[in-house]
């Protein structure tokens, strides 16, 4: 059979003509979101040590109706009764890392005490890369930054107290269990948990939202039910891919790299497919609300991310747009080649996003991810670091590409 390749060279162009597309925030969430009982609670706070005038967003969920309430154009910030001693617990790897980090820049900003205990030793390679190497902003905001196993979180910390914990590290029961029944046996309040849009079932009616089928044998599923059962006051946070200053995990520079040397961007599939890129700071700020209003949160499924899907080849394009050069897209049939898309290709080959209805409606977050700006950010790090100038090899590339007989850039 003959291998069907389609190839388009693009342009850089005005974020109108990128394939973003808009989600319906202004209807009522599907019926498929479940809330919980608490969910009826009042109006989330920004909160800080000082009283100021700040801008957020308030909605006001009610039993009998779902429906986004429009924001209001500001909140008082309370003072230092409010205050929350919080325990991020921070993986030292892959992409969650930088949530972590953010988070706990984001809750000093808002006047809160916290701890980021990152797995593993402090004088580890791992720590002289992003977001580890910038550590130094935690620790200068008032924070306090610690290394060790987190199964042995209650030595680590000394035996400090807090009202509320993160989970940013555990993805099965094994992991996250050590700090859960320390968590619990310290008078923690409050327990916070990073889970995966993941670990939903595909869907032919996509987006996920909150109440959607997951994979029962996903080591984030047992993890949010065990925390469940443990803790009255909980919430768990899907999110799925992040952009933002510091995130260590290959996805844009995968384009950057293809871009800036002329070579075709391999897109497995029609290019068509639906995901969703959310920058770090909407994660945060997300999580910070909860924190805010743990009473609304309590019991609560969060989608974690931005309120807009992008398609594959819009990726490509707001990428190109990014570095101010062409791009060329070339489709190609995975299985045709004899190529795993997993490993030559950085998202998933499928429909893949969810949004974030539960957020915004019970806890009255707002994204503000723009991912023409948010890359354009993203690619000018990549230039600081002289990664456009470093010696890569395409292995995978130059195999696919032979396969289909597409010309590349000498």
């Amino acid at each position: 059979m003959a291998t069907l390749v389609s190839s388009s060279s693009v342009l850089f162009s005005s974020p109108s003509t990128t394939n973003l597309v808009p989600s319906n925030s202004q209807l009522s969430p599907s019926p498929r979101l479940s809330l919980s009982s608490s969910s009826s609670s009042s109006s989330s706070s920004h909160l800080s040590s000082s009283l100021s005038i700040a801008s957020s967003f308030l909605t006001v969920p009610t039993r009998c109706s779902r429906r986004f309430v429009a924001p209001c154009s500001f909140s008082v910030r309370a003072g230092a009764a409010d205050k929350k001693r919080v325990l991020i617990v921070n993986t030292n790897g892959g992409g969650h890392a930088v949530i972590g980090f953010y988070f706990a820049k984001e809750l000093l900003g808002s006047g809160h005490d916290v701890t980021i205990l990152t797995v593993g030793d402090e004088g580890s390679d791992k720590m002289k890369k992003p977001p580890f190497n910038r550590f130094s902003e935690i620790v200068s905001a008032g924070g306090k930054t610690v290394w060790g196993d987190p199964a042995e979180v209650g030595k680590v910390v000394g035996g400090a107290a807090f009202d509320v914990v993160l989970d940013n590290n555990g993805k099965d029961l094994g992991t996250v269990r050590p700090v859960v029944d320390w968590a619990k046996s310290s008078g923690v309040k409050h327990f916070f948990f990073i889970s995966s849009a993941g670990i939903y079932k595909p869907t032919d009616e996509p987006p996920h939202v909150e109440g959607d089928v997951v994979k029962a044998d996903a080591g984030h599923v047992g993890v949010e039910k065990y925390i469940a059962e443990v803790f009255s006051s909980w919430a768990s946070f899907r999110p799925q891919y992040m952009t933002g200053s510091g995130n260590n995990k290959d996805c844009e520079e995968w384009f950057f790299d293809r871009i800036v040397r002329d070579r075709p961007v391999l897109i497995p599939g029609s290019g068509l497919q639906l995901t969703n890129i959310s920058h770090v700071r909407d994660l945060s700020s997300m999580l910070t609300l909860a924190v805010e209003n743990p009473e609304a949160a309590s019991g609560n499924i969060f989608n974690c991310v931005s309120d807009r899907a992008v398609t594959l080849d819009g990726i490509a394009k707001l990428c190109a747009q990014a570095a101010g050069r062409p791009v060329n897209i070339v489709h190609y049939d995975p299985k045709a080649v004899g190529i795993d898309a997993k490993k030559a290709f950085p998202f998933r080959n499928m429909h893949f996003y969810a949004e974030p209805r539960a957020a915004k409606d019970i806890l009255g977050w707002q994204s503000t991810t723009n991912l023409p700006e948010d890359l354009k950010e993203r690619f000018e790090e990549y230039v600081a670091i002289g990664r456009d100038k470093k010696d890569i090899k395409f292995e995978l590339d130059d195999k696919i590409v032979e396969s289909l007989k597409v010309p590349v850039a000498a």
